[in-house]
């Protein structure tokens, strides 16, 4: 069974560095675009960043500058690099990505389950 699997979410001061990592598990043929997004309790998922296979970046407004969206298309594996935070980046973060299943013709968009991230001031 195709899934993403997170880790990397946790508790860090304002100011502090987290790194999130999102894998494809399962028989998965190929890893196309990655993305991360978040949703902060009572707020609509955002889209923080994105990156496609050939590592062109997307970031949203308020990340620019201190997080660095990465991809690996060997490891079917990506990693959201988190500096400088501040509480406002409090959230849950979901790992996206585009995956083609093996003996699949076609891709799908997988969801992670989820990692939180929480930032005390």
């Amino acid at each position: 069974q195709v899934r993403l699997v997170e880790s990397g979410g946790g508790l860090v001061q304002a100011g502090g560095s987290l790194q999130l990592s999102c894998a494809a598990s399962g028989s998965v043929f190929r890893l196309g675009a990655m993305a991360w997004y978040r949703q902060a309790p009572g707020k609509q998922r955002e889209l923080v960043a994105h990156i496609t296979d050939i590592g062109s970046t997307n970031y949203g407004d308020s990340v620019k500058g201190r997080f660095t969206i990465s991809i690996d298309t060997v490891l079917k594996t990506g990693d959201l690099q988190m500096n400088g935070l501040k509480p406002e980046d409090t959230a849950v973060y979901y790992c996206n990505a585009v995956l083609t299943p093996v003996g699949s013709e076609s891709s799908t968009t997988y969801w992670g389950q989820g990692t939180q991230v929480t930032v005390s001031s």
